[in-house]
């Protein structure tokens, strides 16, 4: 699996619809912020503003336009400069529209002319779930340049995403879904390829030396690594190995493998079963202790304790009973 792949893999990315919508003017719609997601607005007809809150100018979106907006940010969708300030909160428009979840949202004045049709969701990572990747992107990407073979996917999947949601055809939800968890991986690459060069972390992602010993990692992230053999991996000297990494990942190589396997560890913990000595070897330990000490210090709780909150409790109880 490509490295891409396996980090949004191990995260549990997951895609959700919340509605298509149909404003019309005057209107403006204050989101609220919500931890663990990042949402997303495809402009499928027309054109609105999105204010992302601590960004201090607004964004343009026209027709055909993406903005994905990271780490839940509050913002406000706004048909103009004159309705911002009038905005409503989500769940009053929602109240007002009368919407009952589903078919589309249809909000503002009628016989205005002036219509926007939005595609609105989130994709959403298991508790805990990070990773440098996400942590590191800007508040929001916004695609508005479908030139080249790898956005006319992207523009071609959004499409699709517009005439399949809120429709009652058959299938029609669960395609809008499936497709919008490939919308952010394709995002992510489009700025990867463009504007991701100047962000630490996604620049190491795309850099050839530091992407090699860091699919070594992914691909066996249990070995006991040294620094001389990911220097030599990565065809440097130790020192320049150790610069290069720290300065593209904003951590070390040592750091960086123990973030990781406290991320597989999370995962194992979450949705299976296994013994605890098994979640310790996974992740590149001998003993449940040594094991303990770091997944506490990284999570501030004990293994068991974080499978007893955040596990599946019924694959936990079929264990048990075996």
């Amino acid at each position: 699996m490509d490295l891409l792949s396996d980090i949004l893999g191990r995260l549990r990315l997951k895609g959700t619809l919340y509605f298509r919508t149909s404003f019309t003017s005057p209107w403006g719609v204050k989101v609220p912020s919500y931890k663990n997601v990042a949402r997303f607005h495809f402009v499928h007809k027309g054109r609105c503003l999105v204010r992302v809150e601590g960004v201090e100018d607004a964004v343009l979106l026209e027709q055909g336009d993406l903005i994905v907006i990271m780490r839940g940010e509050s913002h406000t969708l706004y048909c103009d400069p004159k309705t911002e300030l009038d905005s409503l909160p989500l769940d009053e428009v929602l109240e007002k529209s009368g919407f009952s979840g589903k078919g589309s949202l249809v909000y503002g004045e009628f016989g205005t002319g002036h219509e926007t049709q939005l595609v609105c969701g989130h994709f959403e990572f298991q508790d805990f779930a990070t990773h440098p990747l996400i942590d590191e992107l800007p508040r929001y990407i916004h695609i508005n340049n479908y030139s080249g073979d790898q956005t006319n996917w992207l523009e071609s999947s959004l499409k699709i995403i517009g005439a399949e949601a809120g429709t009652n055809n058959a299938g029609s939800d669960l395609i809008a879904i499936k497709l919008s968890e490939i919308i952010f991986v394709q995002t992510l690459r489009s700025f990867l390829d463009e504007d991701g060069q100047q962000y630490r972390v996604l620049s190491g992602l795309i850099d050839d030396k530091i992407s090699k010993v860091l699919t070594a990692i992914h691909e066996n992230p249990s070995y006991n690594w040294t620094l001389d053999e990911l220097a030599k991996t990565a065809g440097q000297s130790r020192t320049a190995f150790a610069t290069h990494f720290s300065k593209k990942m904003a951590m070390s190589p040592l750091t960086y493998i123990t973030n990781w396997r406290m991320q597989l560890a999370r995962q194992q913990l979450v949705e299976t079963p296994d013994p605890m000595i098994i979640v310790a070897e996974c992740a590149g330990y001998q003993s449940e202790a040594a094991f303990g000490r770091v997944f506490k210090k990284y999570f501030t709780m004990a293994p068991a304790t974080f499978r007893r909150e955040y596990g599946n409790m019924d694959t936990v109880n079929q264990h048990i009973s075996l």
